[in-house]
């Protein structure tokens, strides 16, 4: 921070001069545990939400602003989890929850870079009212991961990364490119499926869905009712059944060959 030093000098003004600070030094207990909590309070009230230092972050990197509302998660449970036994040598919380999920982030990463121009092609291939070469760069990288998630991880659903990716569009790109992605992920999706490329079953298409949507709605509407969260789960419970079931006739097909 040494090229950074009126920002902290400026921090550290306004830590002195809030209530916060002023309350703590005023009162007499001194115990490790108020010490801890007024940080936590501190870091919360003056830190979280500080323009002046979100400036300092977006100075060195753009892509800090995305990370920190994280790392804020991670300071303030880091800070309820000292110890004053540990002193100068307190235990931070760990990058990842566990060993799947850097195991997953990695093999996510690699299948997007490696096999970009694959999945390119799938793209080209379902805009086909489209000119690629026209798409927002943003809109083909969403794209490529989420095709990548639906072909190297079999127990995700095809809807559950398409929603996802769908609602990163939303985020970073365009205001027009999540109804976009989500209609190409859906066209690559089943062309997956039908060339037996992927081994997950498929919602029924939106016309079709949505038709039965309405019976349904219809029957609970004739009933006096909403669905319960019980049928809601079921639901959902049913479509993965139906990929676990393509995926072990798939398998069935490949033994028997």
């Amino acid at each position: 921070w040494e090229d950074d030093m009126e920002a902290v000098r400026k921090l550290c003004d306004q830590i002195e001069q809030s209530t916060i600070y002023k309350e703590y030094m005023a009162s007499e207990d001194d115990s490790y545990d108020v010490d801890r909590e007024v940080w936590r309070k501190i870091y919360r009230t003056l830190i979280q939400e500080n323009p002046d230092l979100d400036a300092v972050l977006e100075e060195r990197s753009l892509y800090w602003n995305d990370d920190k509302e994280v790392v804020d998660t991670f300071v303030i449970k880091t800070i309820k989890r000292f110890d004053p036994e540990n002193k100068a040598d307190q235990e931070l919380l760990p990058e990842y929850r566990d060993e799947e999920d850097r195991e997953f982030a990695v093999k996510l990463f690699r299948a997007t870079i490696l096999n970009a121009d694959v999945y390119q092609r799938y793209m080209s291939e379902a805009s086909r009212n489209w000119d690629f070469s026209r798409l927002a760069y943003m809109d083909v990288v969403i794209m490529q991961i989420a095709i990548a998630e639906m072909l190297t991880f079999p127990n995700i659903p095809v809807s559950v990364t398409i929603n996802e990716y769908v609602d990163l569009a939303k985020l970073y790109s365009t205001p027009r490119s999540g109804g976009y992605i989500n209609g190409m992920l859906d066209t690559i999706a089943r062309h997956l499926v039908q060339t037996g490329k992927m081994m997950k079953a498929m919602p029924e298409p939106r016309q079709r869905r949505n038709r039965d949507d309405r019976q349904e709605e219809r029957d609970f509407r004739r009933e006096g009712r909403r669905p319960t969260v019980a049928e809601t789960s079921a639901q959902r419970l049913a479509e993965r059944q139906r990929t676990e079931e393509v995926q072990a006739e798939n398998l069935e097909n490949d033994d028997a060959e």
